[in-house]
């Protein structure tokens, strides 16, 4: 349990508060390329730890994150025209580049923009992944940006999905990292069935353990820590063991345990105090292997348009209780809520916009989430008082990390499965 200061502390990312500030030394992902794909096509609204946004592509395809309120009278450039190498504020007609220089001002006199001598707030921008990621911490301490653990090569196929919550990201966060509640929550999704590991098809995953209640190990690391969740597997349980392993890449990313079709990450990214974007992406090394993006959206119930409004808030939501099926529970559906994301944001946002930790009652399944809080505190005081943000002691090469899930026997140290891709058996 949390005191309601430590709660805070954690969870707070707006303005100066110390968790804000670790965030700002690491890259953040504004917003999915595909939104910004077409040079001069639509600028895009985002919000990244309570500032807002607006991202665009220019006509030498050139992307740009500035501040969304125009540097003359605060209009929003998110309705501006991206034409020309550059973007328009439509009220006066001022003119930025990707920069944030001012290129035209046609409503003053000649000369105008060089004697303003100001720029719009512009961000330093990085395209990998299927991301457009900025710096918002100082220049000075901009590290070289390194590719997530999902974009080892160019040409990796990945999918990405992308919802918003209307909850603090430290919540959804715990969510990821629990792999207790995926037993339960996710059950109808995730039956159990003889097999030797996680089974994909188009709409189920199937697990080779009916045990609920696993055992939890975990390992510190420079980048945040990993641990294991062991179950005694359908098959050979005096033997082996069922391994799941998840990775919490400080300060937002998780690697979510495998199936034998694709990889699984998580980011969930605080838009503010309150809310939080969550992106769930699954790709493949093997060209052979992955899921495609229309598929991929259809399996997590995430289609825009069909789930989704165009922003990515949800249909199903707090207010319609998720279209909740209560006649399909009495068939047998767990949840009776469609797709995995829904299911756990309901469960996420139904805690309230920060849940309060100081009434939780831990049990033995909950080693991740405690170890999270232990971790992410500490890491928040020692940014406080002037040290460096988690995550940025080492140089981490995110694409060497990978989860780990299989039966193993029992003399494997789970310690050496997934550490690196190389390194997973066979």
């Amino acid at each position: 349990m949390l005191t309601h200061e430590e709660n805070q502390l954690l969870c707070r990312v707006e303005g100066d508060a110390p968790m804000g500030g670790i965030m700002r030394r690491h890259w953040l992902p504004v917003c999915m390329s595909e939104e910004v794909a077409e040079p001069d096509g639509r600028p895009v609204r985002s919000r990244l730890l309570g500032e807002d946004l607006v991202v665009f592509r220019d006509s030498q395809n050139r992307l740009g994150v500035l501040g969304e309120y125009c540097l003359h009278r605060r209009a929003s450039l998110a309705f501006g025209r991206n034409e020309q190498c550059g973007l328009r504020c439509l009220y006066h007609g001022w003119k930025f580049d990707v920069e944030g220089n001012v290129l035209d001002m046609p409503s003053e006199a000649p000369g105008a923009a060089q004697r303003l001598g100001k720029k719009a707030k512009a961000y330093p921008v990085h395209e990998s992944g299927g991301f457009v990621w900025i710096w918002m911490g100082p220049e000075d301490r901009m590290p070289q940006f390194r590719p997530p653990a999902w974009a080892p090569k160019p040409d990796i196929r990945y999918a990405i999905v992308k919802m918003h919550v209307a909850c603090n990201w430290a919540q959804v966060l715990e969510g990821s990292i629990d792999s207790a509640h995926s037993s339960s929550l996710h059950s109808t999704n995730m039956p159990a069935a003889e097999a030797e590991g996680a089974t994909a098809t188009d709409s189920t995953w199937f697990r080779p353990s009916t045990d609920k209640a696993p055992r939890l190990q975990f390992e510190a690391t420079p980048y945040g820590f990993r641990y294991a969740a062991i179950r005694k597997p359908i098959r050979n349980p005096d033997t082996h063991h069922y391994v799941r392993t998840t990775l919490f890449i400080a300060p937002f990313t998780v690697l979510i345990p495998p199936n034998d079709q694709y990889n699984l990450a998580q980011m969930l990214v605080p838009v503010d105090d309150v809310n939080t974007m969550f992106y769930w992406i699954a790709w493949h090394p093997d060209p052979a292997k992955g899921i495609a993006q229309d598929a991929w959206r259809r399996f997590c119930a995430a289609e825009v348009g069909v789930d989704l409004y165009p922003d990515y808030t949800k249909k199903r939501n707090l207010a319609n209780g998720y279209l909740q099926d209560r006649e399909a529970m009495k068939r047998g559906d767990w949840t009776g809520i469609t797709g995995i994301p829904a299911q756990d944001m309901a469960m996420w946002e139904s805690m309230g916009p920060i849940t309060e930790r100081s009434e939780d009652h831990f049990g033995a399944s909950d080693l991740a989430v405690a170890q999270f809080r232990r971790m992410l505190l500490a890491a928040a005081k020692k940014f406080r008082e002037g040290g460096p943000a988690i995550g940025t002691d080492e140089d981490i090469i995110y694409t060497d990390l990978a989860s780990y899930e299989g039966v193993v026997p029992k003399s494997v140290d789970w310690r050496s499965v997934g550490v690196r891709r190389e390194k997973q058996p066979a």
